[in-house]
């Protein structure tokens, strides 16, 4: 269950994350309640985790008794993991990243989440912070929360949602024999598909959708949206709940863009509409499709940057054997 559920804040509710570490009371609200609950469902351990330029997630654990610590003071990480590459090996850049020095990861409460899929553990996505407690500015989420501002200053809202596609597989082989959205692929995983169903309902995520997908073994799930720094932090949790769920079956998830060389691929499509005093800008309309002027503006500024963005959202070899066409993927600009 998420934090918010059992604090006397709002959900949601805005924080400044820009804050230096070494003011506790601007980031540890109601932290005794949530420590009370958490022991009380048997969590000993807080996994922290960020998501690396080369989109993996990283984590360092706490026990719960030093959560509040480290929501204080941090947690040490060097700021290598910015040119970590997806096989572990570094690159080196003059700009960011690198194996000396020492950032502060520190968890968002807001997130705190107990692991239905993993018992004895919860969850919270951290902000990432140099030695004096400014903010550094390789930290995407505090990045995407920037935008997000600046985009509010305009009066503009973005509400997105993750699509999350992944291949299961059992001792190498796929894991269901049906067809590509047949009935029977459900039928033969039913027990697993309702343990990630049962999984990601009991950590509070609005779950839309869940379906087979094209590719042999291959699902889909999709959730509600949101806000987008909170779209992109619940794309790791569905994501790393999924994994849990496979493994606690005897089955391994794929969620790697190309599984299979000259195969269709695991997509992780963006739903996103742009927003302005309640009212959906993408439709309604009299553009393409009913999109506003404002709303075609800001896809076509999106276009524009697409190549630029590749090199963030599509970052490793086996991106760009699924970004083909005929491979149910955006090949073309």
């Amino acid at each position: 269950m998420n934090a918010d559920a059992e604090t006397n804040a709002a959900p949601g509710a805005k924080t400044d994350h820009r804050t230096a570490l070494y003011a506790p009371a601007d980031r540890t609200p109601h932290l005794d309640p949530l420590l009370a609950r958490l022991d009380r469902l048997g969590v000993h351990g807080v996994a922290l985790t960020w998501v690396d330029n080369a989109g993996l997630t990283r984590m360092k654990g706490v026990p719960l008794g030093r959560l509040a610590a480290a929501v204080e003071r941090g947690v040490g990480m060097s700021p290598v993991f910015d040119i970590y590459l997806v096989d572990d090996s570094m690159t080196s850049s003059r700009h960011t990243g690198g194996p000396d020095g020492d950032l502060r990861l520190v968890p968002d409460l807001r997130r705190l989440t107990a692991l239905a899929a993993q018992p004895g553990w919860a969850w919270a996505p951290v902000d990432r912070f140099d030695q004096r407690g400014a903010p550094y500015p390789g930290c995407q989420r505090q990045f995407a929360r920037r935008m997000t501002e600046r985009a509010a200053e305009h009066g503009l809202t973005l509400r997105m949602g993750f699509e999350t596609e992944w291949v299961v597989s059992r001792e190498g082989a796929p894991a269901c024999t049906g067809p590509a959205y047949g009935m029977t692929r459900l039928v033969e995983l039913s027990e697993y598909t309702d343990a990630v169903l049962s999984a990601l309902a009991t950590q509070g995520l609005d779950v839309l959708q869940l379906h087979p997908e094209y590719a042999p073994g291959q699902f889909e799930v999709s959730v509600a949206p949101t806000d987008p720094v909170g779209a992109a932090d619940e794309a790791v949790l569905v994501r790393e709940t999924i994994r849990a769920v496979s493994l606690a079956h005897g089955l391994t998830p794929a969620f790697g863009p190309a599984v299979t060389p000259g195969a269709v691929g695991n997509g992780r499509h963006l739903h996103l509409s742009l927003w302005q005093d309640g009212r959906n800008l993408c439709a309604g309309g009299t553009g393409p499709f009913g999109m506003t002027r404002r709303a075609e503006s800001f896809l076509a500024g999106i276009l524009t940057a697409l190549p630029a963005l590749l090199a963030v959202g599509a970052p490793s070899p086996a991106s760009h054997l699924r970004l083909e066409p005929s491979r149910w993927a955006g090949a073309f600009q």
